[in-house]
């Protein structure tokens, strides 16, 4: 396929109105083919799949007329096939094929008369049978237009041979113009001219007039039925991700307090023991007093390392406002195994993307601090066209899982409500790889 660029070189020296042309003249033959071949097809539906459904439903009291309607709305389906694809290119676009229902029967007869049950069956039939109005309407518009065009701009090639009058008196002094032949000339070419100007929307019109029929009762439920699909699809997409949002909410509400409880809480009850213990030793033994003061001090120093680590966990001040590059250097840095990062610098993102793929890292290099026994971890961050991939992989001893009770869970439900999809690959003694994409 040529890139925007070669395409762009290749008509840079032509004139703009060329390609608009082009495009104009291809979709007039379009039109203008589809409703002219129409005509005829029309005549030929109407006669075979009226005569086919008065006869099957004339004789379905002594079911003989059941065959023969199974044969209609076979052979209906037939022409439906046909016309999807001669509508496609007048509509500009791929006319899907709709479903129809299958035999579950696994005679013969069984699947002769499967027909008779798909609804789709007897839309194609009233198609058939109905085509002909807007095929005619159609036809008479473009062939009258397209013989008024071609006949008026060329009609002083054959002025000479015609008779122009009628009953003595010539068409342009009927309508107060002087008869004269130059006269006569001007006004078949202005009528010429008028045709020509109005040919296009008139066809384009007659064309999607019949095409729009066709579209509507051929293929027209099956696409409701495929929007309705899609409907409920993004529905029950958008509630696993409110699921998935709410569910790593509280994981993440429930770890915070946990880390609070375990860690700075507990630092400052002893910090205020060591407070009191000193407040007492003052009047008996300053120099216990002083020594105590400074474990305090040194107790406050740790417990505010520990609420800026917890604060970096919830929203890291680096990835605010130096960007994820940036972020992820900082967290493969205090990472106790050594991490290979490869996080080109590009233009920053939406803040949800940016923090879901910061905590999917920070999460992954977590557990494998922890749990892998891994001497090494590569972080990959790749802006793709349909969105961010995240990787982190090691060469531990694996295991790991998405399973509910694992600790993959939470960040499982943190990227499902980012709209993204997490996969990993972890089989015993061959490392993890975890794989992240989210959408932007």
């Amino acid at each position: 396929m040529p890139s925007v660029e070669s395409m762009t070189t290749a008509y840079a020296g032509a004139p703009a109105t060329t390609a608009p042309a082009r495009r104009y003249l291809r979709q007039l033959g379009i039109d203008t083919q589809y409703v002219l071949l129409g005509f005829p097809l029309g005549l030929i539906t109407i006669v075979l799949c009226l005569t086919g459904f008065a006869v099957g439903l004339g004789t379905a009291i002594i079911w003989i007329g059941l065959p023969v309607l199974a044969g209609s709305l076979a052979m209906s389906r037939g022409f439906a096939h046909l016309e999807r694809l001669r509508i496609g290119p007048v509509l500009r676009r791929r006319i899907p094929h709709p479903h129809y229902r299958s035999a579950k029967a696994r005679n013969w007869v069984g699947k002769m008369f499967s027909p008779l049950a798909d609804g789709q069956s007897w839309l194609d039939l009233v198609h058939g049978i109905f085509r002909f109005i807007p095929s005619t309407l159609a036809f008479c518009f473009v062939f009258t237009w397209w013989t008024g065009a071609l006949s008026g701009i060329t009609y002083p090639l054959y002025d000479w041979a015609l008779p122009h009058t009628v009953d003595n008196v010539e068409l342009p002094e009927l309508l107060g113009f002087d008869d004269n032949a130059v006269t006569r000339i001007v006004f078949y070419l202005v009528v010429g001219a008028f045709f020509t100007l109005t040919l296009f929307p008139v066809v384009r019109g007659a064309a999607l007039l019949e095409a729009q029929f066709a579209r509507g009762l051929l293929s027209g439920v099956d696409e409701l039925r495929r929007q309705v699909a899609e409907a409920n699809a993004a529905r029950d997409t958008a509630q696993e991700q409110k699921a998935a949002a709410v569910s790593a909410e509280a994981t993440a509400l429930r770890r915070l307090e946990r880390d609070i409880h375990d860690g700075p809480q507990q630092r400052l009850v002893r910090l205020a023991m060591d407070l009191g213990r000193a407040e007492q030793q003052f009047a008996t033994d300053p120099e216990a007093a002083r020594a105590t003061v400074a474990e305090a001090l040194s107790q406050t120093r740790e417990t505010l390392d520990e609420l800026r680590a917890l604060s970096r966990g919830i929203a890291p001040p680096i990835l605010v406002d130096r960007g994820l590059q940036a972020a992820l250097t900082a967290l493969a840095g205090r990472c106790t195994v050594p991490v290979d990062l490869d996080a080109p610098v590009f233009e920053r993102l939406d803040p949800g993307v940016e923090s879901t793929a910061y905590f999917v890292v920070a999460e992954a290099l977590t557990n494998v601090a922890k749990h892998s026994h891994a001497t090494e971890v590569q972080v990959s961050v790749q802006r793709v066209a349909t969105g961010l991939l995240v990787t982190v992989s090691d060469d531990g001893v694996g295991g790991a899982s998405l399973a509910k009770g694992h600790g993959l869970a939470g960040l499982d439900d943190r990227v499902k409500a980012a709209g993204g999809v997490l996969a990993v690959e972890s089989a015993e003694g061959a490392g993890t790889r975890l794989t992240a994409a989210l959408p932007l």
